[in-house]
């Protein structure tokens, strides 16, 4: 409640705007990001935020290993804050976002494999249908990733995030994925495909952040008590099909990374030699940007894309 922010007497010395800034300062804890939100200058959110700090006599955001962190009091504000704009907006009815019309910057941070497959259709989609929203798109880790929302370093994740996750975040699977191998045609049998041993026999690519067996094809191998060779590891998708043809290596990725070379003849897909668990692949963002008709109407916004490019 509002009450529960400020007494009713210095409800009576503040602009209940200043209440939106010192939100926005808070979910972003960056003054550009939250002037880049709130359409104003950064000088002018900066002098805000020192009028905030003289009416709650607290310091709010204070910087730590050269970020802005928020003080015990911050935290205690948020959730009442939080509440109390959501029943001021209520009671006023917003208008929502209207993408034809308004500006706006996004920050997604993906994976290599799902600017591959999804971002093509979502920035055509953006292009016609919203010409003045913006994305800032940057790779991670899947630990980095989360980590960003956490911090709000970013708006949107987009990748596979195995395991449970913090009832602050909001998960949303947008597909799931299963595996196919790729090889030069020339080098495989008849049959077009290998069996279990021949595809062991083979050097793989891998494609990963980083080496090591924690990838779902390594993982499957690990169960049957099998292994593979690997002998190149890359951190892209799109580059690792334009490695086969003309070598004897073998790539097992995500299915839908393959589409570009279905049709050449100089290389065959073909079913793996062993059963791969598919992954879902998720769209993840923090409770604290629920309320935001811009966000979620992006977020609508690639379920949709997701949902009508063939992903």
């Amino acid at each position: 409640m509002i009450n529960g922010i400020l007494e009713m007497n210095n409800l009576r010395r503040i602009d209940l705007y200043l209440l939106v800034i010192l939100h926005t300062l808070l979910e972003e804890k960056h003054i550009s990001r939250a002037a880049l939100r709130l359409h104003r200058s950064q000088p002018a959110v900066s002098h805000s935020l020192a009028h905030l700090r003289q009416l709650f006599d607290d310091p709010l955001l204070i910087r730590r290993a050269g970020k802005l962190e928020l003080t015990a009091r911050a935290n205690e504000l948020m959730p009442s804050l939080t509440e109390a704009l959501g029943q001021l907006g209520t009671l006023l009815d917003p208008a929502e976002f209207d993408p034809a019309h308004e500006q706006r910057s996004f920050r997604l941070v993906m994976s290599d494999y799902g600017a591959q497959v999804l971002l093509p259709g979502l920035v055509r989609f953006l292009r016609a249908a919203a010409p003045g929203v913006e994305l800032i798109v940057s790779q991670a880790s899947r630990e980095a990733m989360l980590t960003d929302l956490y911090d709000g370093e970013t708006d949107m994740a987009l990748g596979v995030f195995p395991g449970n996750h913090s009832d602050q975040l909001r998960t949303h699977t947008l597909f799931v994925e299963d595996f196919a191998c790729l090889a030069d045609s020339s080098t495989l049998p008849v049959s077009g495909m290998l069996d279990l041993d021949g595809w062991l026999a083979r050097p793989h690519v891998l494609v990963a952040m980083r080496s090591g067996s924690d990838n779902e094809i390594d993982l499957a191998l690990n169960r049957e008590g099998l292994k593979r060779r690997i002998a190149i590891v890359l951190p892209h998708w799109g580059v690792a099909s334009e490695l086969i043809a003309g070598s004897d290596l073998i790539l097992t990725v995500a299915r839908r990374t393959l589409l570009a070379v279905a049709t050449n003849a100089r290389v065959s897909i073909f079913e793996p030699p062993l059963a791969i668990n598919p992954f879902a692949f998720q769209l993840v963002w923090h409770q604290r940007r629920e309320g935001d008709p811009a966000h979620r109407w992006l977020r609508e916004t690639i379920m949709h894309v997701a949902n009508n490019s063939g992903c």
